[in-house]
C-alpha cells in the first residue's frame, strides 16, 4: 500500500479485498490478533476499540434528539460553515447516492444529508443526527477515527469494527478552529464501495480545509483597535500601518521595528547594536542617527528612548503566525505565513527569528502530514529545496512529479560540490 491512509488503491479488486478483510476481522474477533494484510491504522484502531469494550455486534446510541439536537447544533461553530459544506459536497453526495455527514469533536453526528434511499438504509445502523459515532463507542469508522487521530482517514468495508457497518465505505477529515487549532469535528462522506478511492479522501480533506478557511474569514484576527500593524513576512522592506497611514520602511528601519515590536519592554542602545550589526565596530552614533530618522518618519510619540521602545503595542504578521502555531492552528499559521521574515536581512537577531519561525512552521507541517499543506510549502519559493518537506510529501502523496523532484534533491545533496542548505530561509 503506497499511502497507508487510503483503503483501496486504483486497480485493486474490491471483492477480493473485502474477503481478505472479513477473514482478518474474524481472526481478530476470535483471537485478538491482527493478520498482516490489515493496514496499520486500522489494526491500531481495532485494538483501541477492543480496549474500549466495543463489541462487534454493537450499534450506535442516539444521544441527542429533537429540540436538544436542534439547540446544540445551532450553537455549534460548524453550523456557520454548513452552507459551504453543502455547496461543496451536496451534489456529489446526491448524485452518487452517498451521504455527507458532519460530527462534533466527540463523534456525535450533527448533520446527515444526501440521497433519501441511502439515508433510510443508513438509519438501520443509527447513522443519524444525534447518534454518537466516536471510535470509543462504535469502534473503527471514518468520522470517529478521524477525530480520535486528528487526521483524515478512509475506512473500507470490513475495516469497520462493527459488523453491521461493514457494507459501507467512508472517508472523513477533521475540521479545526483556525485560531486555536482545537478539533471542532469532522466532515465525512459515506456510501458504497465506489468511495474506496484516493479521490474521496482528498475530497473530504479539501472540504475540511475550505471550512477552516471560511471560519477564519468569519472571525478575523483580533488586533488592537486603530493600533499599528507591521507586515514583514516575505518582503525585504516592511510596511507599517499607523493612524490610517501606510509607511514603507527602509531595510534597517524594518529590522528595528521588528525587534522593538517583539520587545515591548524596550532595548538599550548596546542591545540594539548587537542585534542589528554583525560588525561589532559599528559606532553607537550610527544607530542613533537611524533611530532619529525613524522617529521623524513615524511621527511624534510612537518611539521612546532610554531604553528604545514603542509606546503602543504593535501587532505583526510574525506574531500572528507564532500565536497560531502555539495554539496548534497549523492551517491558520500556514495561511498567514507569506514568506520568510525580511529575507534579505543579515541582522543577527532577525536571522535567528527568521530561522526559528520557518523551522517551527515546517516542523508542524511535517508532523500534521496534510499533503495539501506540505505541497503548498514545497512549491513555494522558500520550500522548493526543502528536502525534509519533499520527503514527507512523497511519503503520503507519491505522485510521479513529487518522486522526481525528491530524487533530484537527493542527487544534489549527494553531489560532492553541493552546498549545505537550510530550508525555508
Amino acid at each position: 500500500m503506497t499511502d497507508p491512509w487510503v483503503a483501496l488503491e486504483p486497480g485493486a479488486d474490491p471483492a477480493e479485498r473485502v474477503r481478505v478483510l472479513r477473514r482478518a476481522h474474524e481472526t481478530f474477533a476470535a483471537a485478538g490478533t491482527v493478520p498482516q494484510p490489515v493496514r496499520s491504522v486500522v489494526a491500531e484502531s481495532w485494538r483501541r476499540s477492543a480496549r474500549a469494550g466495543v463489541g462487534t455486534e454493537g450499534t450506535a446510541n442516539v444521544e441527542l434528539t429533537d429540540g436538544d439536537l436542534g439547540a446544540y447544533r445551532a450553537e455549534h461553530p460548524l453550523a456557520r460553515v454548513m452552507p459551504l459544506i453543502r455547496e461543496l459536497m451536496g451534489t456529489f453526495a446526491a448524485d452518487g447516492e452517498h451521504l455527507l455527514a458532519v460530527c462534533d469533536a466527540q463523534g456525535r453526528l450533527l448533520w446527515v444529508e444526501g440521497h433519501p434511499a441511502t439515508r433510510r438504509k443508513a438509519g438501520g445502523m443509527n447513522f443519524v443526527p444525534g447518534a454518537r459515532w466516536a471510535e470509543s463507542a462504535v469502534g473503527t469508522n471514518a468520522p470517529g477515527t478521524a477525530v480520535a487521530l486528528d487526521r483524515p482517514v478512509q475506512v473500507f468495508a470490513a475495516e469497520h469494527f462493527i459488523r453491521r457497518v461493514q457494507p459501507w465505505t467512508c472517508a472523513a477529515a477533521p475540521v479545526h478552529d483556525p485560531r486555536t487549532g482545537r478539533v471542532l469535528g469532522a466532515v465525512d462522506i459515506t456510501g458504497g464501495d465506489g468511495l474506496a478511492h484516493p479521490h474521496s479522501l482528498g475530497f473530504v480533506q479539501a472540504v475540511a480545509r475550505a471550512a477552516e478557511s471560511h471560519l477564519a474569514l468569519l472571525a478575523p484576527e483580533q488586533t488592537p483597535v486603530d493600533g499599528p500593524e507591521l507586515t514583514a513576512l516575505g518582503r525585504d522592506e516592511a510596511q507599517l500601518c499607523v493612524d490610517g497611514r501606510k509607511v514603507k520602511l527602509s531595510r534597517r528601519h524594518s529590522e528595528i521595528l521588528v525587534l522593538l515590536a517583539r520587545h515591548p519592554e524596550g532595548l538599550t542602545g548596546d542591545e540594539l547594536l548587537c542585534a542589528l550589526y554583525e560588525d561589532e565596530s559599528v559606532p553607537p552614533v550610527t544607530l542613533r542617527a537611524e533611530l532619529a530618522r525613524l522617529r521623524r518618519l513615524l511621527g511624534p510619540g510612537l518611539l521612546a528612548s532610554r531604553p528604545y521602545r514603542l509606546t503602543v503595542p504593535v501587532e505583526s504578521d510574525v506574531t500572528i503566525v507564532e500565536r497560531r502555531l502555539e495554539g496548534g492552528a497549523v492551517t491558520g499559521a500556514a495561511s498567514a505565513y507569506t514568506g520568510p521574515l525580511l529575507p534579505g536581512s543579515q541582522a543577527p537577531a532577525v536571522v535567528r527569528l527568521r530561522e526559528r519561525l520557518a523551522d517551527g512552521l515546517r516542523t508542524a507541517l511535517i508532523a500534521r502530514r496534510d499533503p495539501d499543506l506540505l505541497a503548498d510549502w514545497a512549491h513555494a519559493p522558500w520550500g522548493e529545496d526543502d528536502l525534509d518537506v519533499w520527503r514527507a510529501l512523497a511519503a503520503i502523496r507519491p505522485t510521479a512529479p513529487v518522486r522526481s523532484r525528491l530524487a533530484a534533491l537527493e542527487s544534489e545533496l549527494a553531489a560532492p560540490a553541493a552546498w549545505p542548505h537550510r530550508a525555508g530561509h
